[in-house]
């Protein structure tokens, strides 16, 4: 008996060996399965990964963890903390990180900054032996209660997501909240350009909260005015001479009051960059004009041609100035030096033609009064009617003839005494334009000194009320 049970024992264990074999070599084979489906399951199963590796998520499963933690699940977040009582205080810490653009055509400016809210959310609170404070990302942001701060008067705006999305909240025990983010926004500023470019405009940058008014949630600056603090800014066209924080109400018809801070900035323009493309350049343009005074008054051609070339030059640096600064109804500190400059050159151009109409009268009247027929000139002699030829001929028959008129005047009797006192008033004026015309050459005598001392005169005046 002993060995029929021993002989059926034997038989079991035979047909339960190949059973043992299999069992121990399959689970190897499923197990390397899922870490190849693990590997690859993007590109061999369309996505499709084992329930097990899913299981293993340490991420999801420590964001779990953290909503037990916090009791997410227990409140409603989307009221904010301690509703139907006071004002919610919500402090702001701003760190400005550069000031990127300023233009003045569309009137704003670019700025890349750190905003940090401080408030305290009792749901929120938590256990801990430590007392130490837990660091979230923006995947908990999104699941509970922060403040709705928004920038007043801004065009564009964006939170930075490289390599992630740039928010930091951080949890203390208590329920105190630091929630920050890095924004880089674009912000309209109103600019007066009256005195440009020897301007100096004041900006600023408003945050407000958007739903909720003054009764419901509190703005204020969390440490006064060492809540602004600002890196190592520089400027291509501007100096930053201050950077300070200020806060105020704003009231809307329909919704009520909100409190509102400001992040204000006075920036001064750099003079150096428009002395150079500007000022200088305008400057040679009107003492080039000056030149003309030294060319003979005969020489048409080429005081002509120089004072268009310069009156041109102007044209085009006022055309310049004017497309590169925005459409404004009111007129510049640069639009008045550019017109007077190009009133120096205008007149300039104008006294030739002065000069060069008098010269022509003066000799068409010497030719009238010494009688001399056109006829008996030759060709080279006609050209004394253009002011381009002086005939020493002509000037001594005038002198005799003048001489010959004032002996015989001489001889007459005196006028009587009215009319000589009336002919003594208007003696002066007529001999000095007389003079002047009889030689035209004073003009420009009185022109080298006459424009130089206005336009330093001008320039005193002009430089004493911009700066």
């Amino acid at each position: 008996m002993r060995l029929i049970l021993l002989s059926l024992r034997l038989l079991c264990l035979a047909c339960l060996w190949p059973v043992t074999l299999l069992y121990h070599h399959y689970p190897s084979r499923k197990k390397n399965k899922d870490i190849y489906l693990g590997e690859h399951a993007k590109h061999k199963y369309r996505g499709r990964i084992d329930y097990k590796v899913k299981k293993q998520d340490s991420t999801k499963s420590l964001l779990i963890k953290t909503e037990q933690l916090l009791r997410i699940e227990e409140h409603d977040f989307a009221m904010r903390p301690g509703f139907g009582g006071s004002a919610i205080p919500v402090g702001i810490d701003v760190q400005v990180e550069s000031l990127d653009s300023i233009s003045e055509v569309n009137m704003d400016f670019t700025m890349t900054l750190y905003l940090r809210h401080y408030w305290r959310d009792e749901r929120l609170s938590f256990a801990s032996g430590n007392n130490l404070s837990r660091t979230f990302d923006a995947r908990l942001v999104k699941k509970i209660w922060v403040p709705d701060v928004f920038f007043v008067h801004s065009k564009r705006s964006f939170i930075h997501d490289t390599t992630m999305e740039n928010i930091m909240l951080r949890v203390y025990p208590d329920g105190n909240i630091l929630y920050s983010v890095r924004i880089t926004v674009t912000a309209l500023c109103g600019m007066d350009f009256s005195s440009f470019p020897l301007d100096t405009q004041n900006c600023s940058l408003e945050l407000e909260s958007y739903a909720y008014n003054e009764n419901d949630l509190m703005l204020y600056w969390k440490n006064g005015n060492d809540s602004l603090r600002t890196d190592e800014i520089v400027l291509s066209q501007f100096f930053i001479e201050e950077f300070n924080p200020s806060s105020g109400l704003a009231f809307y018809s329909s919704t009520g009051w909100y409190n509102r801070l400001y992040i204000n900035f006075i920036l001064r323009r750099h003079i150096f960059f428009f002395m150079l493309q500007t000022y200088f350049p305008t400057m040679l343009m009107v003492v080039l004009s000056w030149v003309s005074f030294w060319i003979d008054r005969r020489a048409v051609p080429a005081r002509v041609s120089l004072g268009i070339t310069t009156v041109l030059t102007m044209s085009t640096i006022i055309t310049g100035v004017s497309t590169s600064m925005p459409q404004v109804s009111y007129v510049k500190a640069v639009d008045v030096y550019l017109w007077f400059s190009f009133l120096f050159v205008f007149l300039s151009v104008i006294e030739y033609a002065a000069v060069n109409y008098f010269t022509t009268v003066e000799e068409m009247r010497k030719l009238k009064v010494g009688k001399v027929r056109l006829s008996e000139f030759d060709t080279t002699q006609a050209m004394a009617f253009d002011g381009c030829f002086y005939d020493m001929g002509i000037e001594l028959a005038d002198l005799s003839i003048d001489h010959q008129a004032s002996s015989r005047s001489s001889t007459m009797a005196d006028p009587p005494p009215a009319l000589g006192v009336r002919l003594q008033h208007s003696r002066p004026l007529r001999f000095h334009f007389q003079l002047l015309m009889s030689n035209s050459y004073i003009i420009d005598s009185y022109s080298r000194v006459l424009f130089p001392l206005a336009y330093v005169i001008f320039n005193i005046i002009y430089w004493s009320i911009y700066t």
